[in-house]
């Protein structure tokens, strides 16, 4: 078993509804990868239906679900092996909890190449998505998200 120090101890509580990092070691991250996309990146999660491809359509994606959250509060950002990237938050989005772990994989060129998001917990999940599909409703990124309540 890998004892890593420093870890979040939860009591069984989930994540997601708490706060992030108390210590505002993360105040004002801005993730730098998000203007290192390469042409052809892909995102996928388990938010979306399929993956999205291609440097526009992901930024008009990520920066869509980000325009939902009440607040964003980061617990870590930082390197994962040697050409990865990954970031843990929670978030609102009209007052529901969200949890979030995004794996950002760099090509050799350094650019970004394959992200995933997964957000937690699954009602959060299929709540947002339902408002993903409303805000792009007109779009061709409408058809990733649910429609209705299934």
């Amino acid at each position: 078993m890998t004892n890593i120090p420093g870890t979040q101890m939860t009591d069984g509580a989930p994540t997601y509804l708490g706060r992030g990092d108390p210590s505002g070691r993360f105040a004002d991250y801005r993730p730098d990868w998000v203007g290192k996309m390469a042409d052809d990146v892909t995102l996928e999660g388990s938010i979306l239906d399929g993956a999205v491809k291609g440097r526009d359509a992901v930024r008009a994606v990520i920066g869509g679900a980000r325009e939902l959250y009440d607040r964003q509060d980061f617990n870590y950002a930082g390197p994962w092996g040697d050409s990865s990237f990954i970031e843990d938050y929670t978030a609102e989005v009209q007052g529901k909890p969200v949890g979030a772990v995004h794996l950002i994989t760099f090509n050799d060129d350094g650019q970004v190449q394959h992200i995933v998001v997964n957000y937690r917990p699954l009602s959060s999940v299929m709540f947002f998505s339902r408002l993903l599909r409303e805000k792009f409703a007109g779009t061709p990124y409408a058809e990733y998200y649910l429609a209705g309540e299934e």
